[in-house]
């Protein structure tokens, strides 16, 4: 083969060749531990009048991730800034900062209500709800709204940290979304996961916006319920 052939050669597998992204975002979901509401399955968003702390469950589940993550590489810890995210956040020992687009949806007139008795008090607005991402509770806020927020913080905590791993500790809504999101799934698939209290999720973002899930709600380093 001549000198000219070789190097077209090279040229050409250096232009099919993947670019070279370095190290993706990795981004730690871990949901708040258990409180009062999350026992009872109650609505508990960011427009409660209540802001509830964890419960004494919580406050063992927050401990148990603590120790879970010793050893783990955590280069930034960023939180929802309602009661229970950041006392879940405080109890893993570490510097954390708060992001407002983490809260949890505002549930409007639904807050403290069950799925049950939110259905029986609003069923039609409740059927939209379930069926339409961009229809709302009561005075409150659309998942189709949540996502916007939820993806303008997940955009800037990438920029301010990339290539670093950064724990969030937020709520179910708004990392299942996060999760839909690195999937590309519809958003009924938000009523297809299951979030527990204080599990673990993961994802990488590249450099390139290509993103991978790692894993969903991992629980093991839990104690028993």
């Amino acid at each position: 083969m001549s000198a000219g052939g070789a190097a077209s050669r090279d040229r050409t597998a250096a232009a099919s060749a993947p670019p070279d992204l370095g190290p993706p975002t990795t981004f730690l979901l871990l949901r708040h531990g258990a409180t009062a509401l999350t026992a009872r399955g109650r609505f508990s968003g960011s427009g409660a009048r209540e802001d509830p702390p964890l419960a004494d469950a919580g406050r063992a589940q927050a401990a148990a991730v603590a120790r879970h993550l010793r050893g783990t590489t955590v280069d930034a810890v960023v939180s929802s800034p309602l009661r229970r995210c950041r006392e879940t956040a405080a109890a893993l020992g570490l510097p954390y900062a708060v992001e407002e687009d983490l809260r949890e949806t505002g549930f409007g007139t639904w807050e403290g209500l069950t799925f049950a008795e939110a259905r029986a008090r609003d069923p039609e607005v409740f059927a939209a709800w379930l069926a339409d991402p961009s229809a709302a509770p009561p005075e409150g806020e659309s998942f189709a709204e949540v996502a916007v927020r939820v993806a303008a913080a997940r955009d800037r905590l990438r920029t301010a940290h990339a290539g670093r791993t950064v724990l969030l500790v937020s709520h179910v809504t708004p990392l299942k979304t996060l999760l839909r999101l690195a999937l590309d799934a519809p958003p009924a698939a938000l009523f297809r996961m299951d979030l527990d209290p204080a599990s673990l999720s993961a994802l990488a973002v590249w450099g390139d916006g290509n993103t991978t899930v790692r894993y969903v709600n991992t629980t093991a380093h839990l104690p028993p319920a």
